[in-house]
């Protein structure tokens, strides 16, 4: 099998995305990750651009990394002086890294109106610079910036800019679609000329997604004979980003063939797409493929009853190929086989007769606006009532919430919970920094003697959205809670015109689950 090199560039282009900013510790964390997933290069940060990325290089260096090559960024040296002397090139080998990637200009364009210099200088510019890293003994790496552009405009010189680069040592000649404007045949006729022309030296892809063709791009480009594939972990990137490696690996490997990583190493896509979201502090994108929470979710009633006959009816691959699971929502559009395909998820009853009950019951909530896409806990415990198997773990006597401004301006928010726990009465004050805050503060201080499982969980997202806004003040509302424990995630919803009342169901149904899913995996002998 042919094999492809892959380079990640999370740590430095997938940081210049807006609103992406990882600390020191971060992207040490990143990089044993990926080191882990198996990728054959790291490319740590741009060497000379501050005190934290030489810091980075300095720190990765005692990480052990097993799989992966560190590499450097940097640019060729600067018209107005030598190799030798260039702040870039010098700041690349004081990383000490075993690579390092060096960005040239091969669109002519670039040359006169951002280097300023003649087009002959711009070769002998790329040359040293090449020539100065492998004197040194340091795999280089070139990366032709703009070069399906300059390739179109002026392909005599884009390719002059290789063999100038080819000819100082370079071992690898990365084509770029800096701007990320080209599509996949230009890319494909274009790399092809190129793996012809350089015959074996190795030919890579760096694609960026401006016209939302960069992974498209990229296979394109190794189906053309690139051997070397840059991206980042879900497309992070500036502007539109860049080749999304979560799609790009399995789309080489599951569908070309190609030998890129292990099938053990592929299994962790997903998991390695949630936890750069989760270091970056970034809301994960649900509708990307392969690793997606919604690239397996299925809502048509059709499509989940020709699934529950035959998976491929209606998925490419097997979820659990890159790690990810088979979802089947539940809304007002679902048929009587969404919620027959919950239930056989769940391990629960196979009845007709009661999944048309819940189907129903389902609608009527909907029309209420209640909404189960995003509450699959709260479905389960619907599940269980009408099942005549819930069994409720505490009861309210009631709840009060007090929200006072003083005159400086600060405002103390408190809430008083009674509950029924058992034949114990509970009565317990919190505060927060908010009546919900405050109210789930009350709840888990009431329980948490009695439900010790409680405190290992955490609410990590909260969302309100007004159901009827015509209404206006006196709307309905739906509350969306996220919350998680050590081994998973789940959602509930509630809804009210009163946004605490709705807060409240929400609250309530997230313990609720929390404590159920405690007793079922302590009879199984579980966590």
């Amino acid at each position: 099998m042919t094999k492809i090199a892959l380079y990640d560039t999370t740590l430095r282009d997938g940081m210049q995305a807006e609103g992406v900013s990882f600390s020191l510790e971060d992207k040490l964390s990143i990089a044993q990750w990926l080191d882990g997933l198996g990728l054959h290069y790291i490319e740590g940060g741009y060497a000379a651009a501050n005190a934290k990325e030489m810091q980075f290089f300095h720190r990765a260096a005692t990480l052990g990394l097993q799989n992966a090559k560190l590499a450097a960024f940097g640019s060729t040296r600067r018209a107005d002086c030598r190799a030798e002397d260039d702040v870039s090139l010098n700041a690349i080998l004081a990383c000490k890294t075993p690579a390092a990637t060096i960005v040239g200009k091969t669109w002519d364009l670039h040359v006169r109106a951002v280097l300023g210099c003649s087009l002959d200088e711009n070769l002998t510019i790329c040359a040293e610079s090449v020539r100065y890293l492998k004197q040194k003994g340091v795999e280089t790496i070139f990366d032709a910036e703009h070069f399906f552009d300059g390739y179109r405009a002026n392909p005599e010189y884009a390719l002059k800019v290789l063999a100038a680069a080819a000819e100082a040592g370079a071992d690898a000649l990365v084509l770029c679609d800096t701007n990320g404007g080209s599509l996949p045949e230009q890319v494909f006729e274009i790399t092809q000329q190129v793996c012809r022309t350089f015959g074996t030296l190795t030919v890579g892809i760096h694609t960026h997604n401006d016209s939302d063709c960069a992974t498209a791009n990229a296979l394109a480009a190794v189906r053309a004979g690139a051997r070397h594939v840059q991206g980042t972990i879900n497309g992070l990137g500036e502007r539109c980003g860049n080749a999304n490696l979560c799609a790009v690996i399995p789309g080489l490997a599951l569908k070309m063939g190609l030998d890129v990583l292990p099938t053990e190493k592929i299994c962790l896509l997903t998991e390695t797409s949630r936890f750069i979201f989760e270091v970056g502090n970034l809301t994960p994108v649900t509708n990307l493929p392969y690793v997606g929470g919604s690239a397996f979710a299925h809502k048509a009633g059709l499509h989940v009853d020709a699934l529950r006959k035959n998976r491929q009816t209606y998925e490419h691959i097997d979820p659990k190929l890159v790690g990810n699971e088979r979802r089947f929502l539940i809304s007002e559009l679902s048929g009587k086989s969404n919620i027959l395909a919950e239930l056989e998820k769940a391990k629960l009853s196979q009845d007709k007769t009661l999944a048309k009950k819940i189907l129903a019951r389902v609608q009527e909530l909907e029309n209420e606006g209640y909404q189960f896409e995003a509450a699959n806990a709260s479905f389960d415990l619907l599940v269980k009532r009408m099942m005549g198997t819930f069994r409720p773990s505490f009861e309210l006597i009631k709840y009060h919430v007090e929200v006072e401004r003083q005159e400086a301006g600060k405002v103390i928010t408190e809430a008083t919970v009674k509950l029924r726990v058992g034949d114990r009465i509970e009565h317990v004050v919190g505060e927060g920094d908010g009546p919900v805050n405050a109210l789930d503060a009350a709840l888990r201080r009431s329980l948490e003697d009695s439900y010790p499982a409680l405190r290992e969980m955490r609410l990590i997202d909260y969302k309100v959205r007004v159901v009827n806004a015509r209404e206006g003040t006196a709307a309905r509302v739906r509350v969306v809670i996220e919350s998680r424990d050590k081994q998973s995630i789940w959602g509930t919803v509630g809804v009210s015109e009163n946004i605490i009342e709705a807060s409240w169901l929400a609250l309530v149904d997230s313990v609720e689950y929390k404590l159920q899913k405690s007793a079922s995996e302590a009879s199984a002998g579980g966590p």
